[in-house]
């Protein structure tokens, strides 16, 4: 820092206002210290400024697949919102999802000096009644049935799956089979059950549901197995890559979509408007996800509060031409 002052000619103190982003300090002069510290290859300490303040700028995010549609692009959002808000993220990720993996992973956020973690728990964890994240940590959860005891922001699963579910009824279909997710995935349950509701409400008959684990394979075995019931009009997928794999499946066995079967899907991925047809989906508002997340939890590093509760991101169906009336008579 001395040696910055003395090329720009300036305080050492001059020098510390400009490596700390305040106002006060004359444009030209700025000018002056940034090309000093340009020339220099200075570049300010951040660690000990962060023990100045007492903050790090720096997010943690624990999380145990990035393989899910959800999780990448709820990561994608949470990175972007912290970068809006002058924050980085660090991502841990934890190989087994027990007790044990989790205090882990909190453990080595605090080795790497975080201000706060959003955990992204896809799995039935949080839920467990032996499961206690470590005291006095800034935290929100995402994806979870923890609202009573942690903040909780989640995509409305159920709402989604209610609106395409009583899209394929209200088009005339007698019923709607289901392609679900992981029987361990918060998502994929509220999603099956959601399904399962409607059906039983509107009297309809509520078939055998069609186990996947959200890639696209699972989701041909699953459709090759419903290209095989005549009675099979209309098929709800958990997840876009399911659905990609049912309407495989069905063109394969040479059952027409939608003019014999309808395929419906929850996501709305960047590719679901190029399927063939273009895929009637369940849209997921990531961005608000991710920003809902890094608000909630700034909101806890201000204020130093953590108030437990959940806070649902609406959904929308998005109608393309992969669900049409029984026989497509539109």
């Amino acid at each position: 820092m001395a040696d910055v002052a003395r090329l720009a000619g300036v305080s050492s103190q001059t020098v510390s206002r400009v490596a700390n982003g305040h106002t006060s300090v004359v444009e030209s002069t700025r000018r002056q210290v940034l090309n000093a510290m340009q020339q220099l290859g200075y570049r300010p300490n951040s660690a000990a400024r962060a023990l100045k303040r007492g903050e790090f700028r720096t997010i943690g995010v624990i999380l145990f697949t990035l393989a899910t549609t959800g999780n990448s692009r709820t990561v994608e959002a949470i990175a972007a919102q912290a970068a809006h808000e002058g924050y980085a993220i660090t991502l841990i990720p934890v190989a087994m999802p027990t007790q044990d993996g989790v205090l882990g992973a909190f453990t080595r956020l605090g080795e790497l000096a975080v201000d706060g973690v959003i955990v992204i728990m896809e799995v039935h964890l949080l839920d467990a009644a032996n499961l206690v994240l470590p005291p006095g940590v800034q935290v929100v959860v995402v994806d979870s049935d923890a609202g009573d005891r942690y903040p909780v922001v989640d995509t409305d699963q159920a709402d989604g799956a209610r609106q395409a579910v009583r899209h394929l009824l209200e088009l005339g279909h007698d019923t709607v089979h289901h392609v679900t997710g992981p029987a361990e995935s918060f998502s994929s349950e509220r999603r099956a059950l959601a399904w399962r509701t409607v059906l039983e409400d509107a009297g309809r008959v509520v078939p055998p549901v069609q186990r996947g684990d959200w890639t696209a394979l699972s989701g041909y075995e699953a459709g090759l197995r419903l290209a095989g019931d005549p009675t099979c009009t209309a098929i709800f997928c958990a997840n876009d890559q399911m659905a990609l794999g049912v309407l495989r499946a069905l063109h394969e066995r040479g059952r027409r979509v939608p003019a014999d079967v309808s395929v419906a899907g929850f996501d709305d991925i960047p590719d679901a408007a190029s399927y063939l047809p273009p895929l009637t989906t369940v849209h997921q508002d990531f961005a608000e996800v991710g920003r809902q997340c890094v608000q909630g939890l700034l909101d806890q590093i201000r204020h130093h509060t953590r108030e437990p509760g959940t806070v649902l991101v609406p959904t929308t169906l998005v109608e393309r031409a992969s669900t049409a009336p029984p026989g497509n008579r539109r």
